[in-house]
């Protein structure tokens, strides 16, 4: 257990990046303009979208077992950064997940730090429950298949581009 906290520290550390980068470029978008923020909602719909029929498309692929006993804990850690890091659609979905909680009227600033502030918060603690889940059930986690955890992964995605195309986001298309 206290090995794969190294792991998941790596995660929110590549997250911290992300979403740093997600919120610098949505607070110039509303700053820009209104009409603009629209179309990078219906962009974040579009990706979400295409992200979520991939997962359930995906084929299943060999994943290799956990780390060995005799890594080192910088090993873990830069494992969790650069496996969190290297998706390449972690911006564009924390930029769709930050568009459906910001005011554009309201300083933008603010609203990113306490968005990414909430989401590092939430991730972190899910990956520790997580790490702690599949300790104890370990035996049973055995039997879950990639596809099994893909086609969920997939629904979940097409339901928050399902979300975010519901929200309202108080400007105008003219």
């Amino acid at each position: 257990m206290r090995r794969s906290l190294w792991t998941v520290a790596g995660d929110p550390s590549a997250n911290v990046v992300q979403t740093t980068a997600a919120g610098f470029g949505l607070a110039s978008i509303v700053a820009t303009s209104a009409d603009v923020l629209v179309w990078v909602k219906w962009l974040g719909v579009a990706c979400l979208i295409w992200i979520g029929i991939a997962l359930l498309r995906a084929k299943p692929r060999d994943h290799a077992p956990g780390a060995a006993a005799g890594t080192g804990v910088g090993v873990l850690f830069r494992q969790g950064f650069f496996t969190s890091g290297a998706n390449p659609y972690a911006v564009v979905f924390f930029g769709a997940l930050f568009l459906q909680f910001i005011d554009p009227a309201a300083p933008i600033l603010p609203q990113l730090v306490l968005l990414g502030g909430t989401y590092l918060l939430v991730d972190g603690v899910t990956l520790i429950l997580w790490s702690v889940f599949a300790r104890q059930t370990l035996g049973w986690l055995k039997g879950l298949t990639v596809r099994g955890i893909s086609r969920i992964s997939g629904c979940l995605m097409i339901g928050a581009a399902a979300l975010l195309a519901s929200r309202d986001m108080g400007v105008s298309t003219r």
